[in-house]
């Protein structure tokens, strides 16, 4: 397994669906999960402003129809018996707990599973958009990030003072280090990257975490 950084995060992110799911996928890393669908696995991607069943971007040779747009309002493409509605029946949806997973950025998450995805204090921010629904409305909520932001510090903490998106709502973190599970014990370090340590992964977390016996390897899980 050659893959590393974001591609090996969205790699291992998209173990977790299972064929036939409803997925959310967030603006950005998110959507790389879609190249790397295991193989017999046909998901379906749900979009808050209204739509099940788009599948990513135009590719080079098709047609851009601008009235087809993910979440971001980047272009998009439809598979066969998608469907579009308006927000009233979007927010619906989500709020009645019809997507199997969300998956979707952070600023931090910590070890009571609390996610802070939509401001920094201090900043400018667009909104929280969907995000406090999915979270809250999603069987399932992973978060796709780097171990570590720009500066070096931790974005898997303790406890998190940033504005919350969501209380207690993550299940799982996925970055290019390690796959960490919240448990109602605390966060749980389930596998971690090939080209890392666990004392690397302990080193540059935040949180406290709970050490199995055994750590599995991101890149064996198929």
């Amino acid at each position: 397994m050659a893959l590393s950084g974001k591609e090996l995060i969205a790699y291992r992110t998209a173990r977790f669906f299972k064929d036939g799911d409803i997925v959310n996928l967030g603006i950005g890393m998110p959507t790389k999960c879609l190249d790397h669908l295991p193989e017999g696995i046909d998901i379906w991607i749900d979009s808050e402003n209204g739509v099940v069943g788009l599948t990513g971007a135009p590719g080079p040779d098709e047609e851009v129809n601008p009235y087809i747009v993910d979440a971001g309002g980047r272009p998009s493409t439809m598979r066969v018996g998608a469907v579009c509605f308006d927000s009233f029946r979007s927010f619906g949806f989500i709020r009645g707990g019809h997507i199997d997973t969300t998956v979707l950025g952070a600023y931090e998450v910590d070890a009571e599973g609390n996610l802070a995805n939509w401001m920094v204090p201090g900043k400018a921010a667009a909104g929280m958009g969907g995000a406090m629904d999915l979270v809250t409305g999603s069987k399932t909520t992973i978060v796709m990030t780097t171990h570590c932001d720009k500066a070096g510090n931790p974005k898997i903490v303790q406890k998190t003072q940033m504005p919350l998106t969501g209380y207690r709502c993550v299940d799982y973190i996925v970055s290019e280090l390690a796959v960490i599970h919240i448990t109602p014990d605390g966060p749980v370090l389930e596998e971690i990257s090939r080209s890392t340590t666990v004392d690397e992964v302990i080193a540059k977390t935040g949180a406290k975490l709970i050490i199995p016996e055994v750590v599995g390897y991101m890149e064996d899980v198929k």
